[in-house]
């Protein structure tokens, strides 16, 4: 198995959560502070935090701190890991359903033959 499954499974798991998910599509349209950040969601700052954190260790976002400010930045290299890696699994089965459509047309025409 690669390297990078450790890292995957990180990314994965942050992205798990409806929550954490809501904070990268933010997130893509530019930083964001923390408290920017926590204003859509019915939640304590800790918990927020908590998610902030996951994502951070899955290295789906970077903050830094200005003064009393913590802004959140995406880090898109890891969600083009993300993509390539469902790209890869997206052609593979694809491949397989292309040979079992070819494989099931070929058993078809062997049937209707005299």
């Amino acid at each position: 198995m690669p390297n990078y499954s450790d890292d995957l499974d990180h990314t994965f798991r942050a992205l798990a959560d409806p929550t954490r998910r809501a904070v990268i599509a933010r997130l893509i349209q530019g930083p964001a502070s923390v408290s920017e950040l926590a204003e859509p969601f019915d939640m304590a700052m800790p918990s927020l935090m908590q998610h902030l954190r996951v994502l951070e260790s899955g290295g789906l976002i970077r903050s830094s701190k200005q003064g009393r400010v913590r802004t959140c930045h995406i880090e898109p290299v890891q969600l083009q890991r993300a993509q390539d890696w469902i790209a890869r699994q997206r052609a593979l089965w694809e491949g397989r359903l292309d040979r079992l459509d070819d494989y099931l047309k070929t058993t078809r025409s062997d049937e209707d033959a005299p």
